[in-house]
């Protein structure tokens, strides 16, 4: 009777750990596919950025069925006079009321720790000093080479961040575990300081300030988002207009400015490289480092046609814009190797050999474990250290260890999809990883609890991408629908969705979650735009303009923003019309030019000659039906499970 006992216990045992097992294994799928998600829609978003740029370039091919004043509202950057005091700051008042911190400079260690608490306190630095702060940083990196040489005989170990994206709470914690910058804690800080987040001013204003307190020790790389136009996008420039709505102008043109001067890249005892987003085969050091260091070292042609461009090619123009005017303008080749700026800003490593357009991102390239030996071998380098990919671990390594990606934005995607990691490296100059995690929910969810967080944010967010695209689905399905009978299969349901939307996702895998499959197991197509409606359209916009306006819905938002120099939310009916003829014209989409002339008119609701683009851009969200299916397995509504 007792052996039967512990046989059967056994048997019990195993059965648990076979249920176990199997389910672990479905959680880790769900968890990568919430990942594969995630990473897609945010890299399609960089490839709609980028296609922004040429619509950029199409407008100058085009700027005959524009006025000037246009043009150079959407292409030349703002020259304000005030700006070109030295000491315009001075003239802002800071009123007795004002409770934040008070600076003085040059900064003292007392000013930046006055800094560090009063963010961890929530309060705002006045504009004044932000303004200050940018004068004394812009002033600094002028005089400082664009590929900076560290030596760990001077600092014995110097600490490597990646992305932040305005993640202050991962900046504290970092400085936490690991040391305010000094002379003992020396920091390079990789890129991508801003953004996304929701306190970019805070994370670099402090870079900056250690910046200035600590030229030797304190280093920080370009991202591609240290880049104007990707700031429209993704939210560094409503930031800061919302932070600073009386100076937030002048405040992000100095941004711009010195976004422009920050380094490319750091070398650490000429052995290490450490670089945004990586290596093309086209990479030169050789060539790059003079030529970045002194730009007066590369022949330049003399202004002809494009003078208005040329005046901000020493160092000022944005990647995304110096792209658009090389590609464009075959008589700059002697410039054309600024093109492997983009290539060290925007590209990803991958497993293949060779070097190929980075297709997936829109820009940069793929370099293979072949083109990283070359260079390092060329350069006497054993090690490339880039950022620029969010990691579920905050670092990976890759190419057989000659390539370390380091990420230091936890919780990137959604609370608790990823950690974040820092790199120290010694005189040995052996790499060793730190990783964390902010935590301010997650310690009282269960792994289950999180993945399904974020498994339902990640859904969330492709069943939109399927929204905006329904008409190109819609016709993809009904060339399979032979008889109109609603339903495909599943396969041509896949194939519908991966050629369309360019994803590269396991469609199959996430049919359950995007739609129903009918009785005869095909896919009632239909119903994967079931869960979501358009938020209040005007009744004016015909249906092929409405899902134009989803789709494109960003991309218009930064167009209007930077007509609206006052950042008013207002734009004039003449610059609505023009501006949305062409795009509609560059898209290639059909739409009307009397279903513009209408909607223009229809949306002047005061009948002044302007239109509010912010109330306007609203009525083209995409709003999620409540999912009566979770709400009852969950017992909560996707407010407050995503809130």
């Amino acid at each position: 009777a007792a052996c039967s006992g512990a046989s059967k216990a056994l048997k019990s045992a195993v059965l648990i750990q076979r249920w176990y097992r199997r389910y672990m294994a479905r959680l880790e799928m769900r968890r990568r596919y919430t990942w594969n998600i995630f990473q897609s829609i945010e890299y399609a978003g960089e490839q709609d950025q980028l296609q922004l740029s040429s619509f950029f370039s199409f407008m100058l091919d085009n700027f005959t069925q524009l006025n000037g004043n246009l043009i150079s509202q959407l292409l030349d950057p703002v020259v304000d006079p005030w700006l070109d005091r030295e000491t315009c700051y001075n003239l802002i008042q800071i009123p007795e009321s004002y409770a934040g911190p008070r600076l003085s400079f040059p900064l003292s260690v007392s000013d930046t720790n006055a800094l560090l608490n009063a963010f961890k306190e929530q309060q705002t630095l006045h504009a004044r000093y932000v303004l200050q702060l940018l004068y004394e940083t812009k002033k600094l990196l002028k005089q400082m080479p664009n590929v900076i040489h560290l030596s760990t005989s001077y600092a014995k170990e110097i600490t490597i961040c990646g992305d932040l994206h305005g993640r202050l709470d991962d900046l504290l914690l970092i400085f936490y575990k690991n040391g305010l910058p000094s002379a003992e804690t020396s920091y390079v800080f990789n890129g991508d300081f801003v953004d996304r987040g929701k306190k970019s001013i805070e994370v670099v204003v402090l870079l900056f300030a250690y910046l200035l307190l600590y030229p030797d020790y304190m280093h920080l790389n370009r991202g591609n988002h240290e880049d104007h136009i990707m700031n429209l996008r993704y939210g560094f420039t409503k930031e800061v207009m919302q932070k600073y709505k009386t100076h937030g102008r002048e405040i992000l043109q100095l941004f711009q400015d010195v976004f422009s001067l920050l380094p490319v890249a750091t070398v650490i005892d000429g052995k290490i490289l450490i670089v945004h987003g990586g290596i093309s085969d086209q990479t030169d050091l050789d060539f790059l480092m003079p030529f970045l260091d002194s730009a007066s070292s590369v022949p330049l042609p003399e202004p002809q046609q494009n003078e208005c461009e040329w005046k901000q090619v020493g160092g000022e123009m944005n990647i995304v814009e110096l792209c658009s005017i090389l590609w464009r303008d075959q008589h700059l080749n002697p410039l054309s190797s600024l093109l492997q700026i983009v290539d060290i800003l925007w590209s990803d490593p991958k497993t293949q050999e060779g070097c190929s357009p980075n297709t997936f991102r829109g820009g940069g390239c793929y370099f293979g474990p072949d083109v990283t030996q070359r260079l390092l071998l060329q350069h006497g380098l054993q090690l490339l250290i880039r950022s620029h990919e969010c990691k579920q671990e905050g670092y990976e390594l890759c190419h057989g260890g000659q390539v370390i990606t380091i990420f230091s934005a936890s919780n990137y995607y959604e609370e608790g999809s990823n950690r974040g990691a820092y790199i120290k490296v010694g005189r040995e100059l052996v790499p060793r990883f730190y990783q964390y995690q902010v935590s301010r929910t997650t310690r009282k969810l269960t792994l289950t609890q999180r993945v399904r967080a974020a498994e339902g944010s990640a859904l969330r967010a492709l069943k939109e991408k399927l929204f905006t695209h329904r008409s190109e689905l819609m016709s993809g399905f009904e060339q399979y629908d032979h008889n109109n009978t609603g339903s495909v299969s599943v396969s041509e349901w896949a194939l519908v969705l991966e050629t369309v939307l360019r994803l590269d996702l396991p469609w199959r895998t996430l049919r359950p979650h995007l739609a129903r499959l009918a009785p005869d197991g095909s896919v009632e197509y239909h119903s994967c735009f079931e869960d979501m409606v358009p938020g209040n359209p005007l009744t004016q916009v015909t249906p092929n303009l409405a899902e134009t306006l989803f789709r494109y819905r960003t991309d218009i938002e930064i167009i209007f923003n930077i007509i609206d120099k006052d950042h008013s939310g207002l734009i004039s009916i003449e610059e609505f019309r023009h501006t949305w003829r062409l795009f509609s014209a560059h898209l290639g989409v059909d739409i009307d030019d009397r279903a513009i002339d209408d909607l223009a008119r229809s949306i002047d609701f005061n009948k002044d000659g302007s239109i509010d683009f912010t109330e306007f851009l609203e009525a083209f969200r995409v709003v999620h039906k409540l999912d009566s299916k979770d709400q009852h397995l969950n017992g909560k509504t996707d407010r407050e499970k995503y809130s």
